[in-house]
């Protein structure tokens, strides 16, 4: 209030520019408009991950814009599996874990995704292998991650064995 306006007509055009402000400031905080709401408490994070649709009563509701988030993931795996990158984490062998839990995590997609497809194929055939993936192939990754690791730890006792 240490203010001083001229005249009273300064005065009423500061409060209604402060009525107007604070009714947007009310309109964002009773989500109103629940994406511009969510822009202003996350700072714009959530404006790309978020759409608004119109449904035919004219009701507008909040989505995830799911063709965005994929844009987004795929842009961050390309950035970070470029070639270079891959051959220091194959390099380095604090992080070849991750490397290692990456393969195994390919595997795993492939697996399931191609079973999903057999079982919902409509030959009996198809679906009987589809099954069959998802119980049998939890064993028999086990069972070949077990041999290459045998086969590594072999590998690696006969190096030794020769240097010494």
């Amino acid at each position: 209030m240490a203010t001083k306006y001229t005249n009273l007509d300064e005065l009423r055009s500061e409060k209604r520019l402060l009525k107007k402000e604070i009714e947007e400031l009310e309109d964002i905080l009773t989500f109103k408009n629940k994406k511009d709401s969510l822009s202003v408490m996350t700072n714009g994070l959530t404006d790309k991950f978020l759409k608004e649709t119109e449904d035919e009563d004219g009701e507008k509701s909040l989505s995830l814009d799911t063709q965005n988030i994929m844009r987004e993931i795929s842009s961050g795996m390309k950035e970070t599996a470029s070639r270079k990158n891959v051959l220091n984490l194959a390099n380095d062998s604090v992080k070849s874990g991750l490397l290692e839990t990456t393969i195994k995590m390919g595997t795993v997609a492939l697996v399931s995704n191609f079973a999903k497809k057999s079982v919902m194929n409509k030959n009996w055939k198809r679906k009987a292998i589809g099954l069959a993936l998802v119980y049998v192939a939890p064993y028999a990754l086990r069972f070949i991650r077990k041999k290459l690791d045998e086969y590594q730890k072999n590998k690696t006792t006969s190096s030794i064995e020769k240097l010494i």
